[in-house]
C-alpha cells in the first residue's frame, strides 16, 4: 500500500481527533489489518520526561483517538509501550509516562501501560545488523501501531515514522548503537534494519504541534495542524520530508531508504484526505547540522582526507552552557562514547574522542547543550 493519508488537525481536541483518526482508517482501509483477540502495542515518542505541551513527545490525545478507533473496531488488548532514552527500568518508565501525560491517558481509556523491561533476541537477515534486542511488549504483539512526533533531528535529520522506532531497542543498549554506527547515515541505515525486523504495520504522525530547528528535544514547538497515517513508513517519511522542506537527503533514514529500494519518489506515492495541505507549512527550521556537501564533487582518493578535516573543524559540535548545567549526569550516562564526565556539578566533553551523534543534547533535560556549527556554515 502506497497511500499516505493527511487530515487537517488543528487541536488536540478530542472529537477533532477522533474524526482525524477514523478518517485515515476509511482512506487507507484500515480495517483489514485488525480482528478482535489481536494483541496490540501502540508505539509513541517518549523519548524523555517532557509535558505534552513541550512537543517532544506524541501528545497522549492522539494516543487515546487511536485507541479508541481499536476499540470500536473489537480490539481491546492494548498495550503501550517504548524504551525512553537513559536507563530502562520500572521507575523511570512511571515518570516518563506520569510526566507525557501517559499515565491519565491510560487510565481513562483502560489500556496497559509497559512496565515490562524484559526484551528478546530477534535474529534478522538485514543489511547491517543480524540481530536485535527488542522491548517485550513490542516482541511479543500481533501487531504494532508506531505513532511518532513530526520533529527535526540533529543526527538524522529527520524523527519520523523509521526513526521512532528506535525506541524498541531496551534502554542502554541504544548508545551501544550510536558507537557501532558513528555516522549518521550507517546509523540510519540500521535504522532501516530495525524498520525492517519489527515491522510496524500502521503509522500515525502527531503533527499538529511540531518540533523544528534543533530536534528531537532541544527545537522550538510550531504549529502545523496535521495528522498523517500510513501503512508504509518509508513513504510516510517521504511525504514528511516534503511537508518541511527538508531534502531527502538531508533525512538520512529517508535517503538510506533510497538506497535499499525501499521508498518511492513522492510522486509515486498517492496522497489521499486534505491533500492540498502539503503546501500548508510555509516555513520550516531544519537543524544546525545540515550537512556541508562539497565532499561528494570531489575526487574519491582525495575524500577520505577531506573527510577526517571536515569531521574535526567543520562538523557542529555540542557545547555545554555551563550556567545552564545543573550536573544531573543524563549526557554522561547516554554518551555512547563516554567521552562526558561531571566535575565539580557540571559536564565537560572530551571532543578529541566525540563522535557527534549529540545523543547529550538529546537527553538533556534543561536543554544546556547546544549544538553549534562552525562559523564558516553559520547563517
Amino acid at each position: 500500500m502506497n497511500k499516505v493519508s493527511i487530515i487537517s488537525t488543528d487541536d488536540y481536541i478530542p472529537h477533532l481527533l477522533d474524526s482525524a483518526v477514523e478518517s485515515h482508517f476509511q482512506l487507507l482501509g484500515l480495517d483489514s489489518f485488525l480482528r478482535p483477540g489481536l494483541r496490540v502495542t501502540l508505539k509513541p515518542n517518549l523519548l524523555m520526561k517532557r509535558t505534552p505541551e513541550e512537543a517532544t513527545t506524541t501528545h497522549p490525545e492522539v494516543v487515546a483517538a487511536v485507541v479508541r478507533a481499536l476499540k470500536k473496531r473489537g480490539v481491546t488488548d492494548i498495550t503501550l509501550a517504548d524504551s525512553p532514552g537513559g536507563l530502562y527500568t520500572v521507575g523511570a518508565l512511571s515518570g516518563i509516562y506520569k510526566t507525557c501525560g501517559m499515565t491519565d491517558m491510560a487510565q481513562r481509556e483502560e489500556i496497559q501501560l509497559n512496565l515490562d523491561t524484559g526484551w528478546r533476541e530477534i535474529t534478522t537477515q538485514t543489511h547491517r545488523v543480524t540481530s536485535f534486542n527488542i522491548i517485550n511488549p513490542v516482541a511479543q504483539a500481533d501487531l504494532m501501531i508506531n505513532i511518532c512526533k513530526l520533529k527535526t533531528h540533529c543526527m538524522t535529520g529527520l524523527s519520523g515514522a523509521v526513526k521512532n522506532l528506535f525506541g524498541c531497542v531496551p534502554g542502554l543498549q541504544k548508545p551501544e548503537f550510536h558507537y557501532r554506527f558513528k555516522d549518521g547515515a550507517e546509523f540510519s541505515d540500521m535504522l532501516i534494519d530495525l524498520c525492517e525486523t519489527v515491522k510496524p504495520a500502521i503509522t500515525f504522525v502527531d503533527a499538529v504541534v511540531s518540533m523544528e530547528g534543533d530536534g528531537p528535544s532541544g527545537g522550538t514547538p510550531i504549529h502545523t495542524g496535521l495528522t498523517l497515517c500510513a501503512a508504509n513508513p518509508y513513504s510516510l517519511d517521504v511525504v514528511l520530508c516534503r511537508l518541511i522542506h527538508m531534502p531527502n537527503e538531508q533525512a538520512y533514514t529517508v535517503k538510506a531508504s533510497f538506497e535499499r529500494g525501499l521508498a518511492s519518489a513522492y510522486e509515486a506515492i498517492e496522497l489521499v484526505g486534505d491533500t492540498q495541505k502539503i503546501d500548508s507549512i510555509q516555513s520550516f527550521r531544519l537543524p544546525a547540522t545540515k550537512p556541508v556537501d562539497f565532499n561528494t564533487r570531489l575526487p574519491k582518493w582525495i575524500q577520505g582526507a577531506v573527510n577526517a578535516v571536515t569531521d574535526r573543524w567543520l562538523v557542529p559540535k555540542p557545547v555545554i552552557h555551563l550556567k545552564q548545567c545543573i550536573g544531573c549526569g543524563k549526557c554522561a550516562e547516554s554518551c555512547p562514547a563516554k567521552t562526558i564526565a561531571i566535575t565539580d556539578g557540571k559536564a565537560y566533553i572530551d571532543y578529541g574522542n566525540c563522535i557527534k551523534c549529540y545523543c547529550c543534547h538529546e537527553m538533556c533535560p534543561v536543554k544546556a547543550i547546544h549544538v553549534k556549527r562552525s562559523r564558516l556554515f553559520r547563517s
